[in-house]
């Protein structure tokens, strides 16, 4: 089988199971940024994350590409591909609070930065805020199955990724970038 089968090249692309659309569709934009978001993690995953955080993203990452597979699907009940979140948000509430008891309290706004891993997962961050705020347009389509429970998850997963890069600048003796508000220095 080839990788290339020129059938998108017109602009359209085939959903699973289902039509061919556009490939600017809300929902292949949604799909997509979700496997831009997992690229990133395996970006971060690539600077030499700490074996505490690293198979976190792991993990993370398969749940992103089970996403994807939901939201390329019409009709993913039918297809056995409608994601169940539930465990997977306790999982990223567990990690949240467990570094966050390891972590100094939190008295200030934070910038991007510190130590190359953190700042990659504030990329990584970033990146998941866009795709949830694409995945709440795409909801808005009647036309596609409730995903609600993604952005549930996408809202969690941001703010763990907040924390892992806290942690992982924690865990490697870097301090994290604090914003300093331009009244203070008046």
């Amino acid at each position: 089988m080839k990788i290339y089968t020129k059938t998108g090249d017109a602009g359209t692309t085939g959903l699973f199971g289902g039509p061919r659309v556009s490939k600017d569709d809300a929902r292949i934009c949604a799909y997509g940024s979700v496997d831009e978001l997992n690229a990133v993690l395996g970006t971060a995953r690539s600077t030499g994350l700490s074996s505490r955080l690293d198979p976190m993203l792991a993990t993370i990452q398969h749940q992103l590409f089970s996403i994807g597979a939901e939201l390329a699907t019409p009709d993913p009940e039918q297809h056995h591909l409608k994601w169940n979140n539930e465990p997977h948000v306790s999982a990223l509430e567990e990690w949240i609070d467990g570094m966050e008891r390891e972590l100094p309290p939190l008295r200030n706004f934070i910038l991007p930065g510190g130590s190359p891993q953190a700042a990659q997962l504030h990329l990584a961050r970033t990146i998941c805020r866009r795709v949830e705020r694409e995945i709440v347009r795409l909801g808005h389509d009647r036309r596609v199955s409730d995903v609600s429970h993604i952005v549930i998850f996408l809202n969690r997963l941001s703010d763990l990724l907040f924390v892992m890069s806290r942690f992982a600048n924690h865990e490697l003796g870097v301090a994290d970038v604090t914003w300093e508000s331009p009244r203070k220095s008046e």
